[in-house]
């Protein structure tokens, strides 16, 4: 069987990172590219036989090309921070990697949720990249976030069917958290492409953004969960306009000389 090296991207990730890595303990080699975090990400991580590389965060695109080189096999599984690796997607991608049939593979992510397994939304089964390559098949551009990709492959990627899983936001807070995480990036990469955006515009955007998750994609069958996720999806999608007019905009406040 080929041999597979695990990547896992981490910051900040002491609550997560160990049942990250124990799900991969079947692999080869298990490669942690932690962003210098400040709390017990590195520590548990090697505890638990992972080896940790210090990469500096330019963006998630570059993370990934640098985590990708800094694995030894032919062949690699990514996995982020928030998934775990369930029995028979491992069981799935050994069989696989006896007698590839491809070169890159999709592999379902099942997400879950305030309490419960989203089935809408989006986010089922939530292909996003291939997760299952061959060394050098997958690169990926310089982007900050929603890192694009190309498959260097003469051979079409291919689909598993066991999903893994992903429990994408902690709790409430951590929704809140990463839309404002994420609409900084995302309107710095709107930038670098020279875009420009009004207030307007985040309105529009940000309703489209609600809509097309809570009634295109089905999020109002996924319940409360749905209707927050939507919500979120809305906020993340307005502020990342507005970021990008704050970019580009002079709110510097008017001067308050001394009075005496």
């Amino acid at each position: 069987m080929n041999k597979v090296s695990v990547y896992i991207i981490a910051y900040n990730e002491a609550e997560k990172i160990r049942s990250a890595v124990q799900s991969v303990l079947w692999a080869d080699e298990i490669v942690v590219a932690d962003s210098h975090s400040q709390d017990d990400t590195a520590a548990i991580a090697e505890s638990l036989g992972a080896r940790v590389v210090q990469i500096e965060f330019r963006g998630f695109g570059d993370l990934r090309n640098q985590a990708m080189a800094a694995c030894s096999h032919d062949w690699i599984f990514s996995l982020d921070a928030d998934e775990r690796c369930t029995p028979e997607a491992r069981d799935e991608i050994r069989t696989v990697l006896h007698a590839p049939q491809s070169e890159a593979y999709y592999i379902p992510r099942k997400n879950f949720f305030m309490g419960r397994w989203m089935r809408h939304s989006g986010f089922y089964p939530d292909y996003r990249q291939p997760q299952l390559f061959r060394k050098g098949v997958l690169v990926f551009k310089d982007d900050p976030v929603h890192e694009e990709y190309t498959v260097l492959s003469k051979h079409p990627a291919a689909y598993l069917r066991n999903p893994i899983w992903q429990f994408p936001f902690k709790n409430l807070e951590e929704v809140v958290h990463k839309a404002n995480k994420y609409s900084t990036l995302g309107a710095e990469k709107l930038a670098k492409k020279g875009r420009k955006a009004t207030m307007g515009m985040a309105v529009l955007h940000g309703i489209w953004a609600f809509f097309h998750m809570y009634i295109l994609k089905r999020g109002v069958l996924d319940g409360w969960p749905g209707l927050v996720i939507a919500i979120g999806n809305f906020e993340g999608t307005f502020y990342k306009y507005a970021k990008l007019l704050e970019l580009g905009a002079d709110w510097t406040p008017p001067s308050s000389p001394p009075l005496r």
